[in-house]
């Protein structure tokens, strides 16, 4: 961050000099052209940063052949549901200094990642149509054109050809839109992000909503004669399934996230901080080809291991123990590539050998992991999923494991991807096995996740080539 300094007054303590007025802006350019670092007369006037263009710094995408077919089949979906408009929000760009990632279901059938905007499916009129700004807001400045020198966005005809949606019209113009069709009796549809009636969101005294939320807000207030519907499963159920084009993105998430694993854990020993490793599986990531890390990687060691990570997080200095001889450590992590993410987990003796006890329990946990696994085929549910869990794990064990999911999670553009529990299974969906094990009785916790991708005749896990055996993790710690 750059700051111009004020030449007013600049030492107020005693024995120095204060300036008395503030050099003039032809003076400080002076100054400036004397000592050679900035230019003067018309060379300065003509400086100008050329307007930067969208397509100058987008990520790879998918043909627009592929998200047409993504939008056409939620309009089937919506049609065989009751029709209405499904209205699809962006993101609204305030990162507060992260990278701005755009909101999933906007990304997925449309490939942009603008701000402001909103998606709509015309399920009646068989219609996309997107409400951009005409500019991004996030590159205009008029005090710092050089460093603001703006980026069009409706009228960027390249920006047409990414997602190749029917129709796009100015933000502006979409309360008026609203209002029309609500007049006219139309349908409101919205992603809930659950099953189920669409909730009332309430503001609260302390945080804010998110964007669907605000959305669902806004529209039962300026529209409370509008019928409001959920199209969570219709989204869901598209969403599940993987196109080739996913699964070889999520291959890649999983093998950098592999990388990353492989190479923190040549750094387990004792003395070795949480952050440590946290930094080396997060540099091994990036390495080998993530952009981002889609949550704060969980690594947590001899009694931090014994608590989900949102008791960590609640207390900063809980992520930072330092490993200890007899600890075991355990990486719950993941990575993104090109917004498709990974999910892995394994657990490591800190001394390079398991004890009887912490191995046994470690056998739980992957026992159960290969029980799921091997019963996933086309046809069998989740719900499914969750009672072999059950059956492979002993009766004294099982209250000391997670429940009462089955055990894992879809994910694809996020680690926590949109699923219905009694969908069958079909080739391209791709979820978590993950049964976490807790026995604060003993002190000892153990954690195996693998990423499991369903074939046509069984499965696929993405992340086999990692060990999860107690011989092949002890033999990845020096």
């Amino acid at each position: 961050m750059s700051v111009v300094p004020d030449l007013r007054a600049t030492d107020h303590r005693p024995g120095r000099r204060r300036f008395g007025r503030s050099l003039s802006a032809s003076s400080l350019l002076a100054v400036a052209a004397v000592l050679g670092s900035v230019p003067s007369g018309p060379a300065l006037l003509s400086a100008q940063t050329p307007e930067q263009r969208y397509s100058d710094w987008v990520r790879p995408g998918f043909r627009p052949q592929e998200y047409e077919f993504r939008r056409n089949r939620i309009l089937d979906g919506l049609r065989a549901t009751g029709g209405g408009l499904l209205l699809v929000p962006s993101s609204d760009g305030l990162t507060h200094g992260g990278t701005f990632r755009q909101l999933e279901d906007f990304w997925y059938l449309t490939g942009l990642e603008v701000p402001q905007s909103m998606l709509v499916l015309d399920a009646r009129r068989d219609l996309s149509i997107l409400f951009m700004p005409q500019r991004d807001p996030r590159f205009e400045n008029p005090g710092r054109p050089n460093d603001f020198p703006g980026r069009p966005l409706l009228d960027d005809y390249q920006i047409r050809g990414i997602g190749g949606a029917d129709d796009y019209r100015d933000i502006t113009e979409l309360e008026g839109f609203l209002r029309s069709h609500a007049g006219a009796g139309e349908t409101f549809r919205v992603n809930a992000g659950a099953p189920g009636e669409v909730p009332d969101p309430v503001v609260p005294l302390i945080g804010s909503l998110d964007a669907t939320a605000s959305l669902i807000r806004r529209l039962r207030d300026d529209y409370p004669e509008a019928e409001l519907a959920n199209a969570f499963e219709t989204v869901a159920r598209l969403r599940m399934v993987k196109s080739p084009a996913e699964i070889m993105r999520m291959r890649r998430a999983a093998d950098a996230t592999m990388a990353g694993i492989r190479a923190a854990a040549d750094l387990v020993r004792p003395g070795v901080d949480e952050r440590t490793l946290q930094g080396e599986f997060e540099r091994a990531c990036r390495a080998a080809g993530a952009q981002s890390i889609p949550f704060t990687p969980i690594i947590k060691s001899g009694p931090n291991s014994l608590w989900p990570w949102r008791v960590l997080a609640a207390h900063y200095n809980r992520r930072n123990r330092g490993l200890q001889d007899g600890d075991l450590v355990i990486f719950d992590v993941g990575c993104e590539v090109n917004g498709y993410v990974s999910d892995v987990g394994r657990t490591f003796p800190v001394n390079g050998a398991f004890t009887d006890v912490q191995r046994e329990k470690l056998l739980v946990s992957t026992r159960a992991a290969e029980a799921v696994i091997a019963a996933v085929r086309p046809g069998v549910t989740l719900r499914e999923l969750t009672q072999v869990a059950y059956d492979a794990i002993p009766d004294g064990e099982e209250p000391y494991m997670q429940t009462p999911s089955f055990f894992g999670h879809h994910i694809g553009m996020s680690s926590g991807d949109p699923a219905l529990l009694d969908e069958p299974l079909a080739p391209g969906m791709v979820f978590t096995v993950e049964p976490w094990y807790y026995n604060h009785d003993l002190g000892v916790s153990v954690f195996v996740e693998e990423v499991v991708l369903v074939t046509a005749d069984g499965a696929e896990v993405l992340t086999d080539a990692l060990p999860r055996d107690p011989a092949g993790l002890e033999g990845l710690v020096p």
